[in-house]
């Protein structure tokens, strides 16, 4: 059994910045990267609205940064999932892959979110080639063209009027005759002139070789089959947070996501930590997951230094 004093689980900006503030506090911590080391980014193309990058750039390049600044300051980075978590008793203990157990005196969880998609095979096909899960992440490269974007609550509302300030025509496809989102947000959307919402609609197809060039659509009630004509297609039909493991051990809202207490990223056990998207349904971006990641490490620290003097 391995003995840590702070053990950071995902890999995200909210993981790696944790482990950056924890390494810089001597607090040696140990990160496991889990099923996708660097987070959402690995499936981002360019990032254009991350400070410091002037140029922008990639995801997957950004986190290669984040990842060989942590491993400079001395976090020690490994492969392995954390597969089962006992939060019942400190120190905690934490199995990885089903067999490796940690104990650890605190635990920052940084697992993020998953965007939900339709599961289609030329979305996955076209995913960061037009298909993109974000528009306020990629939505600027679409300046000046027509997109598509399907969903029907307060998220999907709010990216398509994000969208109709840069593209010319926003459609926008809604699988009933209602939406989800709130009255405010669907107001929104039906009083801006260049969003046109088709009700009853599924997404047949996204079209495209290399890139997207266009979706077919079917009418729910008719099954006709219709093809538009677009260069970006964006999924908004929601984010699960990976939070399963910690189900029944951790305060939690309705979806998932862990609860944390206002102005700290502490959760309702003492001495367990939730950062990045994981715990934020809200803004869910990069900038704002390093930041819970750097209040997660600093008050992993505090409560390390208050425990040691009780």
């Amino acid at each position: 059994m391995e003995k840590v004093s702070v053990l950071i689980i995902g890999s995200g900006p909210a993981g790696y910045t944790a482990a950056i503030y924890a390494s810089r506090a001597n607090l040696k911590p140990v990160l496991y990267q889990g099923v996708q080391p660097g987070g959402q980014l690995l499936i981002t193309g360019e990032v254009e609205n991350y400070p410091g990058y002037s140029d922008g750039v990639n995801g997957p390049e950004m986190m290669e940064d984040f990842e060989k600044q942590a491993k400079r300051m001395g976090a020690d980075i490994r492969y392995g999932v954390v597969t089962k978590v006992d939060f019942s008793k400190r120190p905690f203990t934490c199995h990885v892959d089903d067999e490796h157990l940690i104990q650890a005196d605190t635990v920052i969880i940084a697992t993020g979110a998953s965007a939900k998609w339709l599961g289609i095979e030329s979305e996955k096909r076209l995913n960061g080639a037009g298909v993109s899960a974000c528009a306020v992440c990629d939505g600027f490269f679409f300046k000046g063209k027509e997109v598509a974007i399907v969903g029907a609550g307060d998220t999907a509302c709010e990216e398509a009027t994000y969208l109709s300030k840069l593209c010319t025509t926003v459609h926008m496809f809604i699988r009933r005759d209602t939406m989800r989102a709130s009255k405010i947000m669907q107001e929104r959307v039906l009083q801006t002139k260049n969003i046109k919402v088709y009700w009853n609609t599924e997404v047949d197809e996204i079209l495209g070789d290399k890139k997207v060039s266009g979706v077919r659509i079917k009418n729910s009630h008719t099954a006709q089959k219709t093809e538009i004509a677009v260069e970006g297609f964006f999924v908004a039909i929601g984010h699960q947070p990976n939070s399963d493991i910690f189900t029944g051990q951790l305060d939690m809202d309705k979806t998932g996501y862990i609860l944390t207490k206002p102005g700290s990223a502490q959760t309702n056990i003492a001495g367990v930590f939730a950062a990045g998207d994981v715990q934020d349904k809200i803004y869910r971006q990069a900038v704002t997951a390093a930041g819970s990641g750097c209040m997660a490490a600093l008050d992993a620290e505090r409560f390390l230094s208050e425990s040691k003097h009780h």
